[in-house]
């Protein structure tokens, strides 16, 4: 009999009393999995993708994304990650201006025997140092490619969005040599351009498919049955077609408001002897309200931290400002499917005919920065240079605005910037 928190909410960890296989991407993602190839996996946030790639392969070696991450990072992530050893005394160069310290241990257990067989070697018990002579920045991605293909694994870069342009078109064109030395990442992540990586680097064409995490409306109702099945707990439908549209075509929403619903209003904390019913509309009203209470604090940091950045901005504040008004203007759709510069340019330029569309661009660019949390981590908004779009990568601000009035701070910010003339170009 598990309880309704082991059947719903937000987890890291695939829950299986409630996992939907939508369009039968879980064969299309084994089958995937099963040639000579990478994956990139691209859907909004909270929207099953690392639930996916864990129901058909729960081994890997995952990598986080943060704001600040180069590729180094994250080469020495996976190295560290498969306790990579290095006492070399020496540098590891990866491409120009781009080093690891060989100097020391990351860890036991990989011993690289790169002078005397090109291999790996392993041991769990004992640490052997061993001089690796590394020339050239392809060999040291054959060295990668060689650790993680002894572990067995594969690498999960998740959150790849967070990357700056220039580290995500690195990681594009080095995933061509990682395919030449049979090495293939899978790429977690949100974006609106189909084929991105290929995009970046047309090499990968025919060496990475890509897999787009949706939901319809059908698959969502079917998380509410399964999972209301083992709970032996039935929604009326009036309630579920509420659930469903405030959901915003996100799992990860639907499953934080089922669990408010069944287990903090209706009271059902697991499964129940004989069936009970959830009838009044009351009983959502007030876990949607909670749940937007639960999210007030979240964007209220999103927007005292973004406001001062916007205020750091001095002679450009007003552009920065009439910007952020235009994208939490935006509907739905639009920030869900991508708010182009042009739409964002006309609202703003409406409301002030300083703003120019070139200075936008600009503009635009930088607002992913300037929201950055301390965590690099945790983006509200995010910034398609490739197709000039802004999008909402954490679809719970539809919800937060649907449910919650909150004065942005910067449609005060707007008003000082039309008294103090604050519409200059940025050009810091």
């Amino acid at each position: 009999m598990p309880f309704t928190s082991e059947v719903f909410g937000i987890s890291t960890r695939m829950n299986s009393y409630s996992y939907v296989d939508r369009s039968n991407l879980d064969k299309e993602f084994s089958r995937y999995l099963r040639r000579n190839m990478h994956i990139a996996i691209t859907g909004p946030s909270k929207c099953g993708k690392s639930w996916l790639r864990q129901k058909c392969m729960s081994d890997a070696i995952v990598i986080q994304c943060r704001l600040d991450m180069g590729a180094v990072d994250i080469y020495k992530e996976i190295l560290s990650t498969l306790n990579a050893k290095f006492d070399v005394g020496k540098e590891i160069t990866f491409a120009a201006n781009e080093k690891l310290s060989a100097e020391g241990q990351l860890g036991l257990a990989h011993i690289a025997n790169a002078k005397t067989q090109g291999n790996i070697e392993f041991s769990q018990e004992k640490s052997i140092s061993t001089e690796v002579d590394f020339n050239t920045s392809s060999n040291n991605l054959r060295y990668v490619a060689d650790s993680v293909k002894k572990s067995g694994k594969r690498v999960v870069i998740e959150d790849f969005h967070y990357l700056s342009l220039e580290t995500r078109e690195k990681l594009a064109h080095d995933m061509k040599t990682l395919w030449d030395y049979e090495c293939y990442f899978i790429i977690i992540g949100v974006w609106t351009q189909t084929n991105l990586l290929t995009a970046m680097n047309p090499d990968l064409t025919g060496r990475i498919v890509e897999i787009s995490v949706s939901w319809t409306d059908e698959d969502l109702k079917r998380v509410i049955d399964k999972g209301c099945a083992v709970l032996n707990v039935a929604i009326d439908p009036v309630i579920k077609n509420e659930l469903i549209k405030d959901s915003f075509k996100n799992v990860g929403i639907l499953q934080s408001l089922l669990l408010l619903l069944i287990e903090d209003e209706s009271g059902y904390e697991k499964t129940q002897i004989g069936e009970m019913h959830i009838t009044e509309p009351r009983l959502y009203k007030e876990a949607a309200e909670k749940y937007a209470t639960q999210l007030d604090g979240v964007y209220q940091q999103f927007a005292k931290t973004l406001s001062q950045g916007i205020r750091s901005r001095k002679k450009s504040t007003g552009i920065y400002a009439l910007a952020m008004q235009a994208i939490v203007s935006g509907t739905d759709d639009e920030l869900m499917n991508g708010l182009s510069r042009n739409k964002i340019f006309m609202y703003a330029n409406g409301k002030e005919p300083r703003v120019q569309k070139g200075n936008l661009k600009t503009v635009l660019g930088k607002l992913v920065d300037l929201q950055k949390p301390e965590s690099g981590r945790g983006l509200v908004i995010s910034y398609d240079e490739a197709t000039d779009v802004i999008f909402v990568v954490d679809y719970q601000l539809l919800f937060y605005r649907k449910h919650h009035v909150m004065r942005w701070p910067w449609e005060e910010m707007i008003e000082e910037a039309q008294q103090k003339s604050l519409f200059d170009e940025d050009k810091e």
